[in-house]
């Protein structure tokens, strides 16, 4: 397995990092997935034999469960690995339970640690930008974090361009820590993301880690044209499809996939994989499992390198759509 730093962090991490969303499978979550205790020890184990030191959860996923089962699989060997959690979501009735004020992160971080078995946090990750709490007030109190050494890194999920880089500007403005991680939707049917954040990241030296890279399980290959979707699988529920993209569009570029996974005796979902591993600013990508044969599967998609023409031609095919000012800016710099 091979190791990148953490965005600008003196830390290592695997190029595949073990996303738990699965584990718990309680309310919201259940579609996605169903790993009960037994079922994560041998996934955590599957994944730390791999080489795979970078695990990802959250508070909210499944109300709290999905990190109790993590930090129960992890035992011992917590102290070898890089742990990641989040805050920002609901976590209880009260007007108060959700958000990124000082009271909801430190209630959040001191119950997330209780759940994972942990005296530290490596990553902690703010979910979703909260527009009604001054990002002063956020940053200042996951600093205070890190200086009582219950977390030793941060980072942002699902910000904007200007409100990530406001927030690394507040932070270099009042000497605060700074988010050095950008946990966001990226894949080869959603690419958004190149138009502002991920040269922003290259610009600002943050790592970006991509979840959902198979776009909800639709980059698997399981879903083809004209097919009738598989029973069971997760994007065929309807509260999975929050994933939006042109399907005419998903299936040109599962075609092609397809060729190149044959051409690397590969699968369809490890050649997608193995693509966002070749894009700037990449650090770790998130990849989520209910059974050990997708694990499995997707642990060897840094086993091989896809040719520089494979690339071109699924950059062709996935291209976003050319927004103002980017078109205007692209006009400028051919004129110089």
């Amino acid at each position: 397995m091979n190791l990148r730093f953490l965005g600008n962090t003196g830390i290592k991490v695997s190029e595949i990092c073990l996303g738990t969303m699965t584990f718990g499978g309680q309310g919201f979550w259940e579609n996605i997935g169903k790993v009960d205790q037994q079922g994560a020890n041998k996934l955590v184990a599957m994944a730390l034999e791999a080489g795979v030191n970078f695990f990802d959860t959250a508070d909210v996923y499944s109300q709290g469960i999905s990190e109790e089962i993590l930090g129960k699989a992890l035992g011992d060997r917590r102290k070898d690995i890089i742990l990641a959690t989040k805050v920002r979501g609901r976590t209880g009735p009260g007007p108060n339970d959700l958000g990124l004020s000082r009271r909801h992160i430190i209630e959040g971080c001191n119950a997330s640690l209780r759940r994972l078995g942990t005296d530290y946090i490596d990553l902690y990750q703010v979910h979703s930008f909260d527009p009604v709490t001054p990002l002063e007030e956020t940053l200042d109190t996951l600093s205070d974090l890190i200086h009582q050494g219950k977390v030793r890194y941060i980072g942002c999920s699902n910000f904007a361009g200007w409100q990530l880089m406001k927030a690394l500007a507040i932070s270099t403005a009042n000497g605060l820590e700074r988010f050095v991680t950008l946990q966001a939707y990226y894949s080869l049917v959603g690419r958004d993301l190149e138009l502002d954040l991920v040269p922003l990241c290259q610009d600002q030296k943050l790592g970006i880690l991509p979840w959902s890279p198979l776009a909800g399980g639709f980059l698997t290959g399981k879903f083809r044209r004209g097919q009738k979707p598989p029973a069971g699988a997760r994007r065929s529920a309807s509260e999975s499809q929050f994933i939006k993209f042109d399907e005419n569009m998903g299936y040109a570029v599962i075609d092609e996939l397809e060729k190149i996974a044959e051409a690397h005796n590969a699968s369809i979902a490890q050649a997608a994989l193995n693509y966002l591993l070749r894009k700037p600013a990449v650090t770790s990508v998130i990849i989520g499992a209910r059974n050990p044969d997708q694990l499995s599967d997707n642990l060897k998609a840094g086993d091989w390198e896809m040719t520089t023409e494979e690339i071109a031609c699924l950059d062709e095919l996935s291209k976003p759509p050319r927004l103002y000012p980017h078109w205007f800016l692209e006009s400028g710099r051919q004129n110089r």
